[in-house]
């Protein structure tokens, strides 16, 4: 085990009696609101906090403050306290748990920027009460962040130790899972492919196929039931570089909502929720929406949701029978100047899709209501009684519906 320098340049620093006193009154507090910010701002540690462990880690904040607020003491000769040891070691096995437990260093790394901030701003509310001066203020702080920063730094060994470990096996595992559900093994395989790699199945995966080089710290902030892969993609060319993401319950309005501003920025396809066991479908639909789409669409620096483009996925699910029907719905129109069929077509569209109401089509097309009147005659003498069949206008809507 290598943990970093315990020793912190506190030489001429001083703070206190009565300010450290302050400060030990406040810890408890300050323990609690730490957790809180964590589980609030962190998702993966939503639910890891709550209950016992959220008091275990509660009671590990205070007393890894508790022993900063010592050394503090000490470096004036009023107390001389505990060395930071066991203070780091502690750091360190929690980087090593966070590592058992599927959690990524990101997620980590974030909890302490995250305890960091809300730790600082306690602190300094009682710095400032106490009166004591800018420059003495400033030291303090740099002091503070110093020390988070080398519990921050021994926790991220203790997680990289243990990676470099059982943690390798378990990604293997994972690995194997995830291939197996976009494979669409069978439940038996997938149930054994689950228990091998400690993964805790949720009730839905929603698909979502990325750029590799856009997943940092996506994976942290979906939960320790969030898997990623990289590589051996199905129907994926390893030239593309994308990568996949499965994420847990991500149903209903708002969590779909908050899932597409999470990804926000990124050029990512996002399939519909599916039970964990059927979440190859929602990996065929992005890897569908890539293929059909206009790049025009999927090209953005911004997430796509398929649910948006289901008219354009069903017609372009066989390209050539949407074709065919294009080609027979718009059949009285073959024989016309090009120019003239574009523009019937354009106002024979925005009939079909206004049913009829010809205010609604001028406006559609930016065109006089007489216009429309013109147009839709010259339809009428092409088509004859078919634009009052059914059938006909079913075909036509499906034909340029999409247009």
């Amino acid at each position: 085990m290598v943990l970093p320098d315990p020793s912190l340049r506190v030489a001429g620093f001083q703070l206190d009696d009565a300010v450290v006193k302050a400060l030990e009154e406040i810890l408890p507090a300050m323990a609690e609101r730490t957790v809180t910010a964590i589980t609030l701002e962190v998702p993966s540690y939503a639910d890891a906090f709550s209950g016992r462990m959220g008091q275990n880690i509660e009671n590990a904040v205070q007393t890894s403050l508790g022993a900063f607020l010592r050394l503090v003491t000490r470096a004036h000769g009023s107390d001389p306290g505990p060395p930071l040891s066991p203070a780091l070691d502690g750091a360190y096995e929690l980087g090593r748990g966070e590592a058992r437990q599927g959690r990524s260093i990101d997620a980590l790394l974030s909890a302490y920027r995250v305890g960091a901030r809300v730790a600082w701003r306690q602190m300094s509310t009682t710095v400032v009460e106490a009166g004591l001066p800018a420059p003495t203020i400033a030291k303090f702080a740099e002091l503070v962040f110093a020390y988070i920063d080398e519990l921050s730094a021994a926790s991220a060994s203790g997680h990289t130790d243990e990676l470099a470990t059982t943690g390798r096996v378990r990604q293997r595992y994972l690995d194997r899972l995830t291939l197996d559900l976009l494979a669409g093994e069978p439940a038996a395989t997938l149930l054994a492919s689950a228990d091998k790699a400690s993964w805790q199945p949720p009730e839905t995966l929603t698909a979502v196929l990325i750029p590799s080089a856009q997943t940092r710290g996506l994976a942290a902030r979906f939960g320790q039931s969030t898997l990623q892969l990289s590589e051996d993609l199905p129907g994926v060319d390893v030239a593309d570089s994308l990568s996949v993401l499965l994420i847990p319950d991500m149903t209903g309005t708002s969590r779909r909502a908050a899932l597409l501003s999470a990804l926000s920025g990124r050029a990512a396809l996002v399939g519909p929720a599916r039970p964990w066991m059927e979440v190859r479908s929602s990996y065929r639909r992005a890897l569908r929406a890539r293929d059909l789409l206009e790049p025009s669409v999927i090209g953005q620096a911004t997430p796509v949701d398929t649910d948006d483009h289901l008219v354009e996925l069903v017609l372009g699910a066989d390209r050539e029978a949407a074709d065919d029907l294009r080609a027979r719905a718009l059949a009285p129109l073959a024989e016309l100047p090009p120019n003239t069929a574009d523009r019937l077509t354009e106002t024979l569209r925005s009939w079909v899709l206004h049913q009829g109401r010809r205010e609604a089509v001028a406006a559609d097309l930016f065109v006089h209501a007489q216009t429309v009147r013109y147009r839709m005659t010259q339809l009428r003498k092409l088509y004859g009684d078919r634009l009052n069949d059914p059938q006909t206008i079913l075909e036509l809507t499906v034909a340029l519906g999409s247009g």
